[in-house]
């Protein structure tokens, strides 16, 4: 060993970058750790969908990127702000939300949607929808356009009330295609632990072939490498889980079933994530056993996706899910459960 305790290079000189720790200092720092109670990354965040925690060892841990794909329209932003809506409301954690496709008023127009339902489903009738939210907005301000007050809204004012008292901890970024790079995403998490002091906190990225990578890499798959890997580094070295939506490759959009060898651009995908979850829509990939005997059988699977598990490092992978949907007020009913029918890979129904 060198005098600075890391392993020489057989010149003389010395190896950059951290040393190797034996393993008794592991042992030690995790003891010291127990006794202070400084034990978060041991502690899973529940991202509030039932079934899904459960697969999962009770949710998402500092170090972890999950990976979520599918096809357009099946749910992926949907599901994605509906685990982060639930990672602030039940205060387990604070949010960094990085969207970039949509801005900060549309996601937030979303919540509230989500808000009027998300607790009482599948009881519908006194939600707002989506399209009614933006109507209220309208109706709040003056003839012509001019000053309002959406508190003063009554269909609005309860629903805004929900989402202040979780508001302080969710941040929104409209994400720049050419600035907010994942060094940009890591610089936001330094700030907000240094302003706060809280090391609770959950990166979310819709979606990941956005990133900007510059200079500029000269294939799609070179650029998706080095996204995937930057998250995967971002979230061990700051240790933050960070949550990625992934978007299809065109033969996954014509794919019997989506799979994860479907995520478009790298196969790094696959090694870098420790969970992947993949959205498929039920009525694409049910048994036709399941409903030759039942022809409205089909209607009513179109209102449910299929999550499934597709990788978990730490535990059962393979795992299907169903969730129904409540795309008209944005969310999910929030409880995941196991898929009763028999799916295939084969498409039953053209598109």
């Amino acid at each position: 060993m060198t005098e600075a305790g890391r392993p020489g290079n057989g010149a003389g000189g010395r190896i950059a970058g951290p040393a190797p720790r034996s393993a008794t200092d592991v042992l030690g720092s995790l003891a010291g750790k127990v006794a202070s109670g400084e034990v978060l990354g041991y502690q899973p965040l529940s991202l509030g969908l039932g079934a899904l925690d459960r697969s999962i060892g009770g949710g998402i841990r500092p170090g972890d990127l999950v990976l979520i794909g599918g096809a357009q329209g099946t749910g992926k932003t949907t599901l994605a702000l509906q685990m982060a809506r639930n990672l602030v409301a039940s205060g387990q954690a604070s949010v960094l939300f990085v969207c970039y496709e949509h801005d900060e008023e549309y996601l937030l127009n979303r919540l509230i949607a989500m808000e009027s339902v998300v607790e009482t489903l599948p009881e519908t009738g006194g939600g707002l929808k989506l399209t009614d939210v933006r109507k209220e907005i309208l109706a709040t301000t003056a003839a012509g356009g001019g000053p309002g007050d959406l508190g003063a809204n009554p269909r609005l004012r309860p629903l805004l009330d929900r989402v202040a008292g979780y508001g302080s901890r969710l941040f929104l970024l409209r994400g720049s295609p050419t600035e907010t790079g994942v060094r940009e995403v890591g610089e936001l998490v330094r700030g907000f632990r240094e302003a706060t002091g809280d090391r609770r906190l959950v990166v979310f990225v819709d979606y990941l072939q956005k990133i900007p990578v510059l200079p500029e890499p000269p294939s799609e798959t070179e650029k998706v490498t080095a996204s995937v890997s930057g998250l995967k580094e971002l979230a061990l070295g700051l240790e933050v889980p960070v949550v990625s939506i992934v978007a299809a490759d065109k033969e996954g959009l014509k794919a019997q079933r989506l799979r994860h060898h479907h995520l478009r651009g790298s196969s790094a995908i696959d090694y870098e994530a420790d969970i992947i979850l993949i959205l498929n829509e039920k009525y694409s990939i049910v048994a036709k056993v399941a409903i030759e005997y039942n022809p409205h059988a089909a209607q009513r699977f179109r209102d449910w996706v299929v999550l499934t598990v597709e990788k978990n490092r730490s535990g059962q992978n393979a795992v299907d899910l169903e969730l129904e949907k409540y795309f008209a007020w944005s969310c999910f009913h929030p409880e995941a459960r196991p898929v009763q029918e028999k799916l295939v890979e084969e498409r039953l129904y053209n598109d």
